[in-house]
């Protein structure tokens, strides 16, 4: 019944049923004026989740993410900042302006990455209500073993996320999206024997611009409770960040508190042991650049 509610969810969210896709093509050929909407989301990640948003074909994409620890250690730790719980530097490259691929490596775990992002469903003016973005995530964990034959083959290592994009833009100010997923894990992976290795989540997230150059940003990952046991040990809690980002010509910078020690998906919707109520709440921030690496000709012509 929790999946089948997840997937009445989505349904009703994206305004998908009924629609011919075949008539939608046909009006964006027809230059009728149905123009496709971009700009959703200003960056490839909100505060912990993806959002709808593609490289352009040829540009890359150079992100930072940093973690500090709990801020509940006051001064002692300076509010958290003495610590980092972890690290991540990514690229992603625009094969298309539809597809993306990264490459990643966080410092938990001393994890990498390899991901994948497809545009599936652009949104239009008129027609079509929302954005519908592919994305998935394969982590490898690379540090040695904390005892002997604790991953007895290499495949206990990788672990994947499935997700489904979906994003609406409903003026220049306000930006909200829902995020469907799927985590799949090997069994040695799991710490509790109650846990599942594999199950559902639902994100969802929201950015407010109040300024032109800065914006509120919001996401929320339903995961305990859902498709995975609420009472675990050690208890896992659902990830949620708050932040203010801030665009600065190719820059853009995100400033944020989220109770997840972790970065990517793969290590953070699994692993959030702290929450916001009893002061594991911790800061963070990422930046990102964007560079173009096609013919000086070309670039700055699609104007997104």
């Amino acid at each position: 019944m929790k999946i089948l509610l997840t997937f009445c969810l989505i349904l009703s969210f994206s305004g998908l049923s009924g629609q011919d896709i075949d008539s939608i093509m046909q009006s964006m050929d027809s230059g009728t004026g149905n123009e496709p909407v971009f700009a959703t989301f200003k960056s490839p990640k909100l505060v912990l989740l993806q959002t709808n948003e593609t490289q352009k074909k040829q540009e890359l994409i150079f992100w930072v993410g940093h973690r500090f620890g709990d801020i509940s250690g006051g001064s002692r730790t300076l509010f958290g900042l003495d610590y980092a719980t972890d690290i991540h530097l990514g690229f992603d490259y625009g094969i298309s302006d539809d597809l993306s691929v990264g490459i990643g490596r966080s410092r938990f775990n001393e994890t990498y990455n390899i991901q994948g992002k497809y545009r599936l469903i652009q949104q239009l003016e008129k027609e079509m209500l929302v954005s519908v973005t592919l994305f998935g995530q394969s982590s490898w964990i690379t540090r040695k073993e904390s005892f002997d034959n604790e991953f007895p083959k290499e495949s206990d290592k990788i672990s994947h996320f499935l997700q489904v994009i979906l994003a609406r833009k409903f003026s220049p100010s306000l930006s909200l999206m829902l995020n469907p997923g799927y985590l799949i894990r090997p069994s040695l992976q799991v710490e509790d024997v109650n846990d599942k290795a594999s199950f559902f989540v639902l994100g969802m997230g929201g950015r407010f611009k109040f300024t032109k150059r800065l914006s509120l940003i919001v996401d929320y990952t339903l995961a305990n409770g859902l498709d995975r046991p609420g009472e675990l040990s050690p208890q896992s809690y659902n990830p949620l960040g708050i932040g203010l980002e801030i665009e600065t010509g190719g820059h853009v910078f995100s400033l944020n508190f989220q109770n997840a020690r972790y970065i990517t998906e793969n290590n953070f919707i699994p692993h959030t042991q702290s929450s916001w109520e009893d002061g594991g709440v911790r800061f963070g921030f990422s930046i990102s650049r964007n560079f173009y690496l096609g013919p000086k000709d070309n670039q700055g012509k699609k104007g997104y």
